[in-house]
């Protein structure tokens, strides 16, 4: 009986996917990962680089600009360049720059007297308040009129949403900006003033409830600024992907299986077009962070934006650098999110 069953070739045991032996190569996500990654940290090298570069060569002053108005001898300038770091060498300034930030530390600004660090922390919640609600509106928005725009491609409601997504998509932020800054916060004609001209609440703002409605009212304009401009490329992806879902196959299996036309569109044609705009909003999450600058200088908004525009006056270098290195990361870490979450909603991308 021995014999038999030695004789007898049992089949080896499969081992679940994802499982690891030592030896065995990583599994095919955890190679892809490591590839958008290691792609990631090269891309903030080159940015640290770049950024250092652009900085250290604006045509300007900082030791005149700090001192402009005051009486100040050319000793007292001379050793205000060498507290500042100014009378180093390039390349000496370069690595410093690069360890301080490998090791978290931003330095101080010229024009605050603060730690880099706890300015951003402090400027950061504003910002992450202004964009995220501007992103959460301007999707559903876009999406929603994208969906109906391509499902009724050519009909005057398509005409008219096309129309008007693609002109303010053109029309530059900072100028619509201060038109809804006449209209709608001075006044212009019949039309009074019904919202704040700048900053992120009164003065003698109430606490508690009030307080939040408070930042609610100073909210209105520049959210409503980068809704109007922001929302027009989720509207005119959608639509298109939509329209490239018309021809399908299985829109008609639908329709024969008796659904309704809202039906069609809302279970079948509108999730599987919905691929291309998840990959365009999180590639736009991270450029929304520092397109804010121009939206938070017209509205006194004290987020990074407002920061980085009061950095650029001296020209304060450090926090310049600071809010810089904020900006930049904030794009290449959606840029990595965006290739994971492409490669779970797409299968042919898991293929490869």
């Amino acid at each position: 009986m021995s014999d038999l069953l030695d004789a007898v070739a049992l089949p080896e045991r499969e081992e679940p996917a994802g499982s690891s032996r030592p030896g065995r190569p990583p599994a095919p996500f955890l190679r892809y990962l490591a590839s958008k990654v290691a792609a990631a940290l090269v891309s903030f090298a080159v940015t640290l680089v770049i950024g250092f570069v652009l900085f250290s060569l604006m045509p300007a002053n900082p030791v005149q600009s700090l001192t402009r108005g005051r009486p100040t001898s050319a000793a007292q300038m001379e050793h205000l360049r060498h507290q500042l770091g100014l009378d180093q060498p390039v390349w000496h300034r370069f690595l410093s720059f690069v360890g301080d930030t490998l090791q978290g530390r931003l330095g101080d600004s010229w024009q605050f007297q603060q730690p880099v660090a706890s300015l951003i922390g402090e400027r950061l919640w504003p910002t992450l308040l202004l964009t995220g609600t501007a992103t959460l509106l301007s999707v559903v928005l876009g999406l929603w009129l994208g969906v109906h725009s391509g499902w009724r491609h050519g009909s005057r409601f398509d005409r008219l949403t096309s129309g008007i997504s693609l002109t303010l998509w053109s029309v530059p932020t900072f100028w619509l900006a201060m038109i809804l800054l006449v209209v709608l916060s001075t006044g212009l004609g019949p039309i009074p003033s019904l919202f704040p001209a700048g900053g992120m609440s009164d003065a003698y703002s109430p606490g508690g409830f009030g307080h939040v409605l408070d930042v609610a009212h100073h909210l209105v304009l520049p959210c409503l600024t980068m809704v109007l401009v922001v929302f027009a490329q989720y509207v005119t992806v959608m639509r298109s992907s939509v329209i490239d879902e018309l021809g399908n196959p299985y829109l008609l299996t639908a329709r024969a299986k008796g659904l309704m036309d809202s039906q069609v569109r809302n279970r079948h044609a509108a999730p599987n077009a919905l691929l291309p705009s998840v990959t365009v909003i999180f590639l736009q999450l991270g450029t929304v962070v520092g397109g804010a600058i121009t939206v938070e200088t017209v509205y006194s908004w004290p987020g990074l934006g407002f920061l980085t525009y009061q950095a650029l006056q001296v020209p304060d270098l450090p926090l310049l650098q600071g809010t810089f290195i904020v900006f930049s990361a904030s794009v290449i870490l959606m840029n990595l999110l965006a290739d994971v979450v492409y490669r779970f909603l797409d299968p042919r991308v898991r293929a490869q």
